[in-house]
């Protein structure tokens, strides 16, 4: 497209002039900088690894980039005392931006994890240098494996940034001796990225949440599934949750499902999809029905909503993710609501 474009601007074939090295090289140059459109919403770290290097970065090119980004989180109860910014400055994929969960969200909510305004959203993907075109791919923690990139790459599909897609996943990317950098990031050069509009049909909201459960097995009711990516213990109100005060338990008609059962006991990648959809049906969901994701904070409910897709589980534009998760719930039921179920 590069040599069919220069050579047009000549007069005429008569007038033909081969090209000078220099010109070649740069024609070679433009060739090899092309879009790469990965196949699937999961891509694995040789076919990002290829793709970074078919999309070399370059200050002057204007043309659509893979962009990796880091979404690096740890629980504020890490034992470690881990913070996303620290292991994404001790190794990371080259020319990689962090998004950082517990910085972009609203500001004003007094729970943990809220979507932003589409204006702060805008605000903080110019300030990591991201184009609208640019074909963003999260990714986690070696330590953790799958765990916080569905949330980012969940937050983008809400603001809907065309292209995006997850890295399954960092640890083996670094167990592959894929490249890494390491240090203080270099500051990106800041983009103009246009205020997007948010899809409400991937959210649901408390106060219509809190209709669905108080309606829960009445006759009429409107017949949804609620899964739970939070531990056993905590759903069924007998472990702690980890912010002090606030009750464990569950929404009524919600079901068990940890995220972890979704994942690889050892890499923590997904499980391939016939072994998701097992997972869903082991607990006996009507894929028919519309599906909503929970969790503590909101964070890991979208592992269970990007699993549900991988394993084409349902109609996809009826599932949706509870925002605020368990923290917000916990917070606004009140007692003689009846709202919070354990279990003996």
């Amino acid at each position: 497209m590069a040599f069919a474009a220069i050579r047009s601007s000549f007069p005429s074939p008569t007038r033909f002039i081969r090209p000078t090295t220099v010109m070649s090289q740069q024609i070679r140059h433009q060739a090899q900088i092309r879009h790469v459109s990965f196949s699937s919403y999961l891509v694995s770290p040789n076919e990002l690894s290829e793709a970074l290097k078919k999309n070399p970065s370059t200050k002057i090119s204007t043309s659509p980039r893979v962009i990796p980004l880091c979404a690096a989180w740890f629980m504020p109860n890490d034992p470690e005392g881990r913070t996303g910014i620290d292991v994404f400055r001790k190794h990371r994929v080259p020319q990689a931006r962090f998004f950082d969960l517990d910085a972009i969200k609203d500001t004003e909510s007094p729970y943990p994890h809220m979507l932003p305004t589409a204006e702060a959203f805008a605000d903080a993907m110019s300030e990591l240098g991201i184009r609208r075109d640019d074909e963003v791919v999260v990714y986690d923690t070696e330590e953790l494996g799958i765990f916080s990139a569905p949330r980012v790459g969940w937050t983008l599909r809400v603001f809907g940034h065309p292209k995006v897609h997850l890295l399954n996943n960092y640890r083996l990317w670094v167990r592959g001796n894929y490249p890494t950098e390491t240090g203080e990031p270099q500051k990106p050069e800041k983009s103009s990225y246009p205020v997007p509009t948010y899809d409400s049909k991937l959210v649901i909201p408390y106060l219509e949440l809190k209709e669905l459960a108080k309606e829960h097995r009445k006759e009429g009711a409107k017949e949804v599934e609620i899964l739970d990516a939070r531990s056993q213990g905590r759903w069924a109100g007998t472990d702690p949750e980890p912010r002090p005060g606030l009750s464990s338990g569950h929404i009524p008609g919600s079901t068990s499902l940890p995220f972890q059962e979704l994942l690889d006991p050892e890499t923590k990648t997904y499980l391939p999809p016939d072994e998701l959809r097992k997972v869903f049906e082991s607990r006996g969901l009507d894929e028919s029905k519309s599906i909503i994701s929970s969790c503590g904070t909101g964070v890991t409910a979208t592992i269970i909503e990007t699993a549900l897709g991988l394993a084409e589980f349902g109609d996809p534009s009826i599932h949706r993710v509870y925002d605020g998760s368990w923290t917000e719930w916990a917070q606004r039921v009140k007692p003689a609501d009846g709202l919070i179920k354990k279990t003996n």
